[in-house]
């Protein structure tokens, strides 16, 4: 599975890279998507996943390859979709930002015992992912303040005004959904990563 992973993480990392639409846009949204490789790749000995989670952080890094290959105002597909008049591909994006997060965020707590009690769980879980949804706002105001015109597309608001609050509202959603739809999936993975490691 390692090399799979692998495999198609960088295929769809050089397709992103070959004449993107911006190419300092491409940099600032594929630049987390790099960072998580680097780190995955460096804690797969020492603090190894679910097969879950690998699989949601590969489909989350391609989602920011898309929208950094495109960028996120002009992504095919998702202009005028529903009846928006903005491209609402960067919606997908920060809903992401909180689905895959959550689950992280969880493997974390759940193995390291950081928190007792499932209400308690459910509440770091979503309280860190927003915090982590925030922080990232934090990093695009930053970028703007210090880029100028540079950075518009990645801020990507297209005008909207709430654009900042709906994008942590997205993220919102997509934390909840997480810990909803896939918690008792995770545990059992988690049980089964759990009884490999003590055989081993």
């Amino acid at each position: 599975m390692k090399y799979i992973w692998v495999s198609i993480f960088l295929i769809v990392l050089i397709w992103s890279g070959v004449y993107p639409k911006d190419q300092f846009t491409w940099f600032l949204e594929v630049a987390p998507a790099l960072i998580g490789g680097v780190i995955l790749a460096i804690s797969y000995d020492k603090f190894r996943l679910t097969p879950l989670l690998y699989i949601l952080i590969l489909v989350h890094c391609i989602v920011l390859m898309i929208g950094g290959h495109y960028t996120y105002a002009d992504v095919p597909f998702f202009d005028g979709l529903f009846g928006a008049d903005r491209n609402n591909y960067d919606k997908v994006g920060h809903f992401f930002q909180g689905f895959v997060p959550a689950l992280i965020v969880r493997e974390i707590l759940v193995r390291k015992e950081v928190v007792s009690g499932r209400a308690w769980l459910n509440l770091f879980i979503v309280s860190i992912s927003l915090a982590f949804s925030a922080f990232y706002e934090l990093i695009e105001w930053w970028v703007a303040l210090s880029t100028g015109e540079d950075a518009e597309a990645f801020l990507g608001t297209q005008g909207y005004v709430w654009d900042t609050q709906s994008d942590m509202a997205l993220a919102l959603i997509g934390a909840v959904t997480s810990i909803l739809t896939l918690s008792k999936f995770h545990d059992v993975q988690l049980s089964k990563l759990k009884k490999t490691q003590t055989d081993n």
